[in-house]
């Protein structure tokens, strides 16, 4: 199976439970707002990250770089979906640095699922 080509329904509803088991993972004690991302690589793989705040925010950690840093951790190097999750009433997107992030391993066309506690959004 090829995981570039369009994922599944099926496919993107586990990647949504997987951020949203890592989601309840998160470190935020601070902001109170916890984000969970899940990556499908190009070879079938999925990881997983969740924000990580520290009192000195800028060293803490987005959900969407602790899913990348383990996938390339893992061996991997080309995001083929992403799903983030938060409990936001609005859709949250990725911060400028993890579009960065994501653009440097993922293709142009790759699909990006932004979630809420109610689901794929």
């Amino acid at each position: 199976m090829n995981f570039t080509d369009s994922p599944s329904e099926h496919r993107v509803r586990e990647l949504f439970l997987a951020a949203q088991d890592v989601q309840a993972r998160a470190y935020a004690p601070y902001s109170h707002f916890l984000v969970g991302a899940a990556i499908l690589t190009s070879t079938g793989n999925t990881y997983v990250g969740c924000n990580v705040e520290n009192a000195a925010y800028p060293v803490g950690s987005c959900a969407e770089a602790g899913a990348i840093a383990a996938m390339v951790a893992g061996g991997d190097t080309e995001i083929a979906v992403l799903v983030t999750i938060c409990d936001s009433a609005e859709v949250g997107t990725c911060c400028g640095g993890c579009r960065q992030r994501v653009r440097e391993f993922a293709k142009s066309d790759t699909p990006i699922y932004a979630c809420g506690p109610d689901g794929i959004r």
